[in-house]
């Protein structure tokens, strides 16, 4: 973070009181903000707290680090210019910040893709995946998220997914040998009407019939309450194949504590099965400017106070 940015931070988290517990010491002549602990990794993305750390984002990635997370994911990363992949990866490793999910391809928003059984859509998809895998490399992470699309309506769904399943077997037989991870993200029918995936069992047997240590699911908290809700129950059932989380509220995909899910009670689960991934913040700021971030912050000290 730039001496602006972080005298700024310092002005600003005196009358803070969700940085009351943050003291301020001297390391190597430098000043340094000691870190708030959270019990699982929760994973800001870029934009979250612009007005905190400004919109240059090495030095949003230091104010995530200063503010205690242990995560980061962004789901443009793909497409970000090589120079600001390598910078971006060089200052998570110093920050020891663990890389989340990136988007691996073109998700098809309206028209059947990998549903269809095209095969050159299918050999599309998995040309992305191929150049994903060096995106990943360079920024160490090892999730990718992977939505197969919308749906073919003229093909009966059985059909539908043998395609599906026969693409991402082929994808991971590409990622095995790297140990990379895809993700299938299930997302609602009220946000993204006609998709293909949008229900946690329907990736579940997905996942199953891929057999593959680098297919698993995805779980969008915020998508799935809306899609079936019964949340806890679902991630128990299916949790041999989650592979990663997101997060947000329902009503509005705001931060926990401003809609109908309870938060601390789902996080409390997810730390009993010992997980160790992360919980990706795929969510907008409730409130904004920089009243906004502190509130955010605040929410999540909130529901990871769970123990």
């Amino acid at each position: 973070m730039n001496r602006r940015n972080f005298a700024r931070l310092l002005t600003l988290s005196a009358p803070l009181t969700v940085l009351s517990n943050f003291n301020i010491t001297k390391l190597g002549g430098t000043k340094s903000v000691s870190k708030n602990k959270f019990n699982l990794k929760y994973a800001p993305h870029l934009g979250m707290f612009v007005h905190s750390a400004g919109e240059n984002p090495i030095d949003q990635l230091n104010f995530i680090a200063d503010m205690g997370f242990e995560a980061f994911e962004d789901n443009q990363m793909r497409k970000r210019e090589i120079t600001l992949q390598k910078a971006m990866a060089s200052t998570m490793e110093k920050l020891g910040l663990q890389m989340g999910v990136f988007v691996a391809h073109t998700i098809s928003w309206k028209k059947a893709d990998l549903a269809s059984g095209n095969l050159e859509l299918r050999e599309k998809f998995l040309k992305e995946i191929k150049d994903s895998i060096e995106t990943a490399k360079r920024v160490h992470a090892k999730w990718m998220t992977v939505v197969p699309g919308h749906i073919d309506p003229r093909q009966n769904m059985d059909y539908q997914t043998s395609h599906v399943i026969e693409t991402l077997k082929r994808a991971s037989e590409m990622l095995e040998p790297h140990e990379l991870v895809m993700v299938l993200e299930p997302l609602n029918f009220i946000n993204h009407p006609g998709l293909f995936l949008s229900r946690i069992p329907q990736a579940y047997q997905i996942c199953k019939a891929v057999d593959s240590p680098s297919c698993k699911i995805l779980f969008d908290v915020y998508h799935q309450q809306i899609q079936e809700g019964n949340l806890i129950h679902n991630m128990n059932i299916s949790w041999d194949e989650i592979g990663y989380f997101q997060i947000g509220d329902n009503p509005g995909r705001k931060e926990p504590t401003t809609g109908e899910i309870n938060y601390k009670n789902v996080f409390k689960f997810i730390h009993s099965k010992n997980y160790q991934g992360i919980l990706g913040m795929e969510h907008g700021n409730a409130t904004e400017g920089l009243d906004g971030e502190k509130a955010l912050i605040k929410a999540y000290q909130t529901v990871d106070n769970f123990l």
